[in-house]
């Protein structure tokens, strides 16, 4: 199957580990060059080698993008070695640790910061480009905690509001040729990640999440992920304006019965 995106320009943000490292790798198999933005440059290094490197059209950025301003900093470095993306993946999110139902509303604005503000950053900076073009991929990483009470009240705020985005951005850039998706993972153990870490280290605790919450009774990989996005950004998505999709393995509730598996 052609999807349409051999030498396109792909920009991932929290590329260098679990989810956004797997996509990177499957863009840059199916022809695309692409852009790694991440904290940890060692990271990106070994990402990068793996794609066959800078000789091939792939570069990296190191850049904590919880920083205020991280994102025109990114896409300056970006537009001047690497040129203007294409794709845009807004992949980087996570929790900070901040877990407290009552947190300060200087935990929720850090919070909102990663997971939503950084993604409205990257794709105001890439949208006039896209539209110059007339073709472009916006593909925002939420999570299950987006529909449901799957994670800290603080996270699943943030991950909630980039589908509401994603539909409304969708809407309006519809008759550009740019098209904007969210994709919903479910529980994931990629290396180094929270269930990876419980597996090991709290394993009643994975065993029990699994029971009650996971028809295959396994967490996904980075690279069942990592397919349905690549599939996003392709040609043949051009009908799949503001979709919302989860990939969780049945994971979700929010379409179906609220009773527990099994009930």
């Amino acid at each position: 199957m052609n999807l349409g995106i051999k030498n396109k320009k792909a920009l991932v943000t929290g590329g260098g580990r679990g989810i956004g490292r797997a996509i990177a790798l499957d863009l840059a198999r199916e022809g695309a060059k692409v852009a790694v933005v991440s904290r940890t440059e060692s990271d990106l290094k070994e990402v990068i080698a793996k794609m066959g490197g800078r000789k091939k059209g792939h570069y990296y950025f190191a850049c904590d993008l919880a920083k205020e301003k991280s994102a025109e900093k990114t896409m300056k470095a970006v537009f001047k070695n690497f040129g203007t993306p294409d794709i845009m993946i807004n992949n980087v999110g996570e929790t900070l640790g901040i877990v407290d139902p009552y947190c300060s509303i200087k935990d929720w604005r850090k919070v909102f910061r990663i997971n939503l503000e950084v993604a409205v950053e990257f794709n105001n900076l890439v949208i006039p480009n896209m539209k110059k073009k007339r073709w472009g991929r916006i593909i925002n990483i939420a999570s299950t905690a987006s529909m449901e009470n799957n994670g800290p009240i603080a996270y699943c705020s943030a991950k909630a509001a980039l589908p509401a985005y994603t539909r409304s951005l969708g809407r309006v850039l519809a008759s550009e040729g740019i098209v904007v998706s969210t994709v919903l993972p479910g529980a994931v153990a990629a290396p180094g990640s929270y269930w990876d870490k419980a597996q090991r280290q709290r394993p009643e605790h994975a065993r029990k999440y699994l029971r009650e919450r996971c028809p295959l009774l396994r967490f996904g990989t980075p690279e069942e992920i990592s397919g349905m996005v690549v599939f996003l950004c392709s040609e043949l998505a051009s009908f799949c304006q503001g979709s919302i999709i989860p990939v969780d393995g049945g994971q979700s509730r929010h379409f179906f019965s609220t009773q527990g598996i099994g009930d």
